[in-house]
């Protein structure tokens, strides 16, 4: 009699330890979501449920270290869910807005983006267990990870929202968008790490006030304060080139040993 084939089974786990990846496919629904919206013509949910996406995909991650709920089965769930709602979501969304008058090229480009966008994941997975980088890499993400990627590529339709057509809404002008934030996710250009940010004590309280604001804004206007956050997001993006070279300059040793390393190996 032959032997029943034995198929891998996860542990049992606790619901506290369940929670990120409950999270994580919250978020995963909310891209599958937002390409729903998209088909049938509804930019504002679309653009919506992406954001919801971004809330959770920053929320999972960070619960998961407090509660001791890392597994290799949440990272790869997370990837997935994180080309989804980051990679497939706003291609197919930008296509269907703008992107569709351009017929075969405009299609390439929704395609360009989605595959960046899975270059960039494959690209951070790869690097998560290299432990021979500085300490201080962790501050830095290489190239635009994805659900900053995606909120990018979504700001001329957002511009549109706020201020009408007529602006940024043409396909070219879409595209170029969408072409250059394809790029900046598989570049080496270093950009800040938030979840690394470390907010001095003496300025939790005003943090504190800064986020209440920033959700009173969410509330009423939206769009702008999106696009707010946009313009600070691309203004970092030359301060966290300058900053990482300063460390990485500060770093080095006479033999030039770390500058090859942090160079080739940067952490993504």
């Amino acid at each position: 009699m032959m032997e029943r084939e034995r198929h891998p089974r996860l542990r049992d786990q606790s619901i506290n330890r369940l929670i990120p990846n409950m999270l994580t496919v919250l978020a995963l629904c909310a891209g599958l979501t937002s390409v729903r919206f998209a088909l049938m013509g509804r930019w504002e949910p679309a653009v919506i449920a992406i954001v919801v996406a971004g809330v959770l995909d920053g929320l999972d991650g960070r619960i998961a270290r407090l509660l001791n709920g890392q597994s290799k089965f949440g990272a790869e769930l997370d990837s997935l869910s994180d080309f989804v709602s980051f990679g497939v979501a706003p291609a197919l969304l930008i296509y269907q807005w703008q992107l569709v008058a351009l017929k075969g090229f405009g299609w390439a480009l929704a395609l360009a983006f989605a595959v960046c966008c899975a270059l960039r994941l494959a690209r951070f997975n790869t690097k998560l267990d290299n432990t021979d980088l500085p300490a201080w890499t962790g501050r830095f993400f290489v190239g635009v990870p994805a659900p900053a990627a995606a909120g990018l590529a979504l700001i001329p339709i957002m511009v549109t929202f706020e201020f009408g057509p007529g602006y940024v809404d043409h396909p070219f002008v879409v595209g170029a968008v969408v072409l250059a934030v394809a790029l900046l996710m598989v570049s080496r250009v270093p950009t800040y790490s938030i979840k690394r940010v470390r907010i001095p004590h003496q300025h939790v309280m005003a943090t504190l006030l800064v986020v209440g604001l920033l959700a009173a804004m969410l509330v009423s206007v939206p769009w702008l304060t999106l696009l707010g956050v946009g313009v600070v997001y691309i203004a970092s993006m030359p301060l966290a080139v300058v900053a990482h070279r300063r460390l990485n300059a500060q770093h080095l040793t006479p033999a030039g040993a770390d500058s090859d390393v942090s160079r080739d190996n940067p952490v993504t």
